[in-house]
């Protein structure tokens, strides 16, 4: 197993996974819930699954696509992201 490349997955997905919608959830289920086990296990068992998703789509893409290609289109959805969050909204 490549160590390096395990370490970088867990970092990126570790951070971009602290704080987020789904963190919060599993706080408001595991401070409510009788099980907090149960909130964990589900918890865990649904990232699994859509990290999972992620990477099967990701090899398929790999396959099908020029590596090149992919980054460019990431690389203008991020943009186009970021410009999106720096607009200001206008009500109306």
């Amino acid at each position: 197993m490549d160590f390096q490349l395990f370490l970088v997955s867990f970092v990126t997905v570790f951070v971009s996974e602290l704080g987020d919608k789904s963190q919060l959830a599993a706080i408001a289920l595991g401070g409510s819930s009788s099980s907090p086990k149960a909130v964990f296990l589900g918890s865990a068992c649904a990232l699994l699954l859509a990290s999972l998703i992620g990477v099967l789509l990701g090899e398929s893409t790999a396959l099908l696509l020029p590596e090149k290609l992919v980054k460019g289109i990431a690389a203008i959805g991020f943009s186009l992201l970021a410009v999106r969050l720096l607009w200001p909204k206008t009500d109306g």
